[in-house]
């Protein structure tokens, strides 16, 4: 799966919207759909649970992470509303390590912290063909309780993610958040999806 950063509202056939996109589909129920599936629910309990240097460490050096920008459209190109030329996130290993390290110290955008629950659901595994990686698409629903606020904030997204075997473990290579909302209903995207 190769990413192509631009916006989707060029109407061409090279542009990935969403979706899984291999062809050699990993079988439900299947060891590597099930590790892989333990592996999501890991991270998000890492995420969850702030074990930011857990999370780092299913991260692989070469990590791309990035939510592009949603937009609302209308007539013939109503289904290409991805840009990514702009996005909520667009990080890297060393960023996302900078990221982590103020978090656990005083970011002031999660001070107090935030409470969150990551739901992952719908994933369909593909195998790529690059040999011990797999394309992983997850559909996300967080939920999101800030200070004395009585009302949550909610967010739900596709994951489009590359995931690569190294040693007995998978390591994060990519991801891609598809946010559902073109206007976020949340504060702030201190969090990671």
């Amino acid at each position: 799966m190769t990413w192509v950063t631009k916006s989707t509202a060029a109407p061409d056939s090279t542009t990935i919207l969403r979706g899984l996109s291999s062809r050699k589909r990993v079988p439900l129920g299947s060891e590597v759909y099930n590790r892989l599936l333990e592996t999501l629910y890991d991270e998000a309990a890492a995420l969850d649970e702030r074990r930011f240097d857990d999370w780092v460490a299913m991260l692989a050096k070469d990590l791309v992470y990035q939510a592009p920008i949603r937009m609302t459209r209308t007539g013939v190109n109503r289904d290409r509303d991805v840009m990514r030329t702009m996005f909520h996130f667009d990080e890297d290993y060393s960023s996302i390590l900078m990221r982590t390290g103020r978090l656990q110290k005083s970011a002031w955008a999660e001070d107090p912290p935030s409470r969150c629950r990551r739901f992952i659901t719908n994933v369909r595994v593909g195998e790529r063909e690059t040999a011990g990686e797999y394309e992983v698409v997850s559909y996300l629903y967080l939920e999101r309780s800030r200070g004395d606020n009585p009302h949550n904030e909610q967010l739900t997204a596709e994951r489009r993610d590359v995931w690569r075997a190294v040693d007995g473990t998978y390591v994060l290579v990519q991801r891609e958040i598809i946010v559902d909302q073109s206007v976020l209903g949340m504060s702030n995207l201190a969090v990671f999806l």
